[in-house]
């Protein structure tokens, strides 16, 4: 309900219609996406004791998983350089930061998350399951399902460490190095004023 809240403040609100809530609006729907995805076969777990999941519903349930995540990902990356050019330049944001660049750094992201999750379901359909396969989560998560299987899953296991640190790592490498930028432009004005 709260996501809902925001996302309809923001599109009521003509105001809000500026780089840094389309951005936070951005981040609700993504959220709103990753919840869709893990409610149902926790509704029927919790609601149903439904303890079964087909792997194929399995597969697809982890790939939109990991893809909003790393969609989040992106968009908390893209907020960081949103704040940053507006504090280091703000006569210019709106000119920087317009409808066409948001809409490119969208795709950017959601390109680069299909991209870098796509060999995963490919391997793990190669993998083997020989015993009981029971999940530590109510959903299904990479790391989970490499652990289920009897083969041998290493290109699974260093594929999903590569995924985590250009998406991840990368990502909060470069959130952080904004935010020092920021605090620098801050300084540097507060300084030059007195």
């Amino acid at each position: 309900m709260g996501n809902s809240t925001i996302l309809t403040v923001i599109w009521v609100e003509q105001s809000l219609h500026e780089p840094m809530y389309i951005f936070l609006s951005m981040l609700v729907v993504s959220d709103l996406g990753l919840c869709a995805t893990t409610l149902p076969t926790m509704f029927k777990l919790y609601l149903f004791n439904v303890r079964e999941i087909d792997f194929d519903a399995c597969l697809a349930q982890m790939s939109f998983i990991h893809i909003f995540s790393m969609i989040e990902s992106g968009i908390l990356l893209s907020m960081a350089f949103d704040r940053y050019i507006a504090i280091s330049n703000p006569r210019r944001y709106t000119a920087i930061l317009n409808s066409s660049t948001i809409v490119k750094i969208s795709v950017g992201f959601v390109f680069q998350a299909i991209i870098n999750l796509i060999p995963a379901p490919v391997l793990i359909k190669h993998l083997k399951f020989c015993e009981a396969n029971v999940l530590s989560h109510p959903y299904c998560l990479h790391p989970d399902i490499i652990k289920l299987s009897c083969s041998d899953h290493h290109i699974n296991s260093f594929l999903g460490l590569t995924v985590i640190i250009i998406t991840f790592g990368v990502d909060s490498v470069l959130i952080l190095f904004s935010y020092v930028k920021i605090l620098t432009t801050v300084v540097g004005i507060a300084s030059q004023e007195e």
